[in-house]
């Protein structure tokens, strides 16, 4: 192998590498988010949405406040919050400060509280002040 070579397969090798750590980041935010959300803490929960973070559903919302404001009201009490799993189906850096994340979400909870649901999501994450914070959620 060329000098040449090695360098450039050295780099490769060395931003995989760093992606993966980022990778491994945004999967410590996911695991902050349920463990908030399984522990009944919503504004915990909301922590890892950006302040200026869009929520695509029905109705879009913008920032994490209004975010708050529609999980309080969907999810008056624990019993309507269930037990929350992420399941992490794909995820890409696209570059040093942005991840994408596709999976599925499941609430398991009592009949009395809705019963169980649960569907899919995308999320765009951005590496700001060296933390990852999701702002963008596309949740079906």
């Amino acid at each position: 192998m060329s000098r040449r070579a090695a360098i450039v397969c050295g780099l490769f090798l060395g931003y995989q590498r760093a992606g993966r750590a980022a990778l491994g980041s945004v999967q410590e935010a996911i695991d902050r988010q349920v463990e908030a959300w399984n522990g009944g803490d919503l504004k915990s929960f909301v922590e890892t949405y950006a302040e200026d973070a869009v929520f695509v559903g029905k109705p879009v919302l913008h920032g994490r406040a209004a975010l708050l404001r529609r999980y309080q009201s969907k999810y008056p009490h624990r019993s309507a919050m269930g037990h929350l799993s992420l399941h992490i189906m794909e995820s890409n850096q696209l570059d040093p400060n942005v991840a994408t994340v596709v999976g599925e979400w499941h609430l398991t909870r009592p009949l009395a509280a809705g019963g169980d649901v649960g569907g899919i999501y995308s999320l765009v994450l951005r590496k700001r002040n060296g933390e990852w914070k999701i702002v963008l959620d596309h949740t079906q």
